[in-house]
């Protein structure tokens, strides 16, 4: 059993991401190291994920006192009134802070039971189990817990850290291609904004990720890992350096609010459109070269995956954008704040490009061009 630690190291909280394949196995010699006085676990199960892993996890973990919990993942669901439900169930349900949460879904999961956990009697003991690829790869890291407004996605939220993230790949042999796309679009981020290497390496690789591959499978996730992890630990807080892994994500964003979080648009679906607006944002402004921008260009196009930002191929979809992306967390004042690329491995610094919604509906009609 190959298995990758990484290890974060926060301000006030330290904690290992562990990779690999069949390792469910390992958590109850886990949970009695981080976790020893804890009598009473709640697993919080996204529906989605198969039975087989939930009869698992009731066989491993039966020396404690469990409680399972279904949850329904949608971005409709990410919302306040989901949050107190669960914490209602925890307060009936009489647990205390020295007892466990442990989510078991994708990104969605992770962050709404997140938020959970960091509220309930401020704070209970929290782990993480990733079931996609995205959230394996992204939303698992970082301590970013939160839930959506009707005025925007992640409005409302914390920062609070796991004691574990488990990113166990077996649960990937289950899901769909659309999926594994999704969690491919965060890995692209990881290496555009930090590793050359990386994204040479995904050349020639992306096949293999979207087909599966273990091998190649894993090392992804471990690279995707440390790159986030390269942020998140210079600015827990999201304070500057960190906004860096937020590059695609301005328009991304608003392409999910536009669409009311429908399954029109997954998230990494919109996370690849908003790569390629804000590269052609990023040449536009001179901040990268045409040379750049076509190098990314071209993983889409061989990899299938142009048809994400093909549905923004015109003036009038670019500019039915624009007004959605005043909310994004990342502003401070009227004007959007963008993360521009500079090369394959490198961005523009956060607060350096804040752009006016009325220079960017004169920038609209270059953006098709590109």
């Amino acid at each position: 059993m190959k298995i990758h630690e990484i290890k974060f190291k926060g301000s006030g909280q330290n904690y290992s991401i562990i990779i690999g394949k069949n390792i469910l196995s390992i958590l109850p010699k886990k949970i009695k190291h981080l976790c020893s006085k804890t009598k009473k676990i709640g697993l919080i199960i996204d529906k989605n994920v198969p039975n087989k892993f939930i009869k698992i996890l009731k066989k491993k973990l039966n020396n404690y006192d469990l409680f399972f919990y279904s949850f329904t993942a949608n971005e409709k669901v990410k919302s306040l009134k989901t949050a107190n439900y669960y914490l209602e169930k925890l307060i009936k349900d009489n647990f205390n802070r020295s007892d466990l949460i442990i989510a078991v879904g994708g990104g969605i999961t992770g962050d709404v039971i997140g938020f959970v956990a960091s509220t309930f009697k401020r704070g209970i003991n929290f782990i993480n189990v990733p079931t996609t690829l995205l959230a394996q790869v992204d939303a698992s890291i970082g301590g970013k817990t939160g839930v959506n407004s009707k005025y925007g996605k992640n409005l409302i939220g914390s920062f609070f850290q796991p004691r574990l993230v488990l990113s166990d790949t077996s649960f990937l042999d289950t899901i769909s291609k659309r999926e594994m796309i999704c969690g491919y679009a965060e890995i692209l981020k990881h290496s555009i904004i930090k590793d050359k290497k990386f994204f040479n390496w995904l050349k020639k690789n992306t096949k293999n990720i979207l087909l599966k591959d273990n091998r190649k499978l894993r090392y992804a996730i471990k690279k995707s890992c440390q790159i986030k992890i390269f942020f998140v630990s210079k600015d827990v807080n999201e304070k500057n350096l960190r906004m860096i892994l937020n590059f695609g994500h301005t328009f991304a964003h608003a392409i999910e609010v536009k669409n009311n979080f429908s399954n029109k648009f997954t998230h990494g679906e919109a996370v690849l459109a908003g790569m390629i607006l804000e590269g052609k944002l990023s040449v536009i402004r001179r901040k990268c070269t045409q040379k750049t921008f076509d190098e990314i260009k071209k993983i889409y196009s061989n990899n299938n995956l142009d048809f994400t930002f093909k549905k923004f191929d015109n003036r009038k979809k670019i500019d039915a954008l624009l007004p959605y992306l005043q909310n994004d967390k990342k502003n401070e004042d009227q004007k959007i704040n963008f993360i521009l690329l500079s090369k394959i491995s490198k961005t523009t610094l956060p607060n350096s490009n804040k752009i006016s919604l009325k220079k960017l509906k004169s920038y609209s009609k270059f953006i098709v061009q590109y």
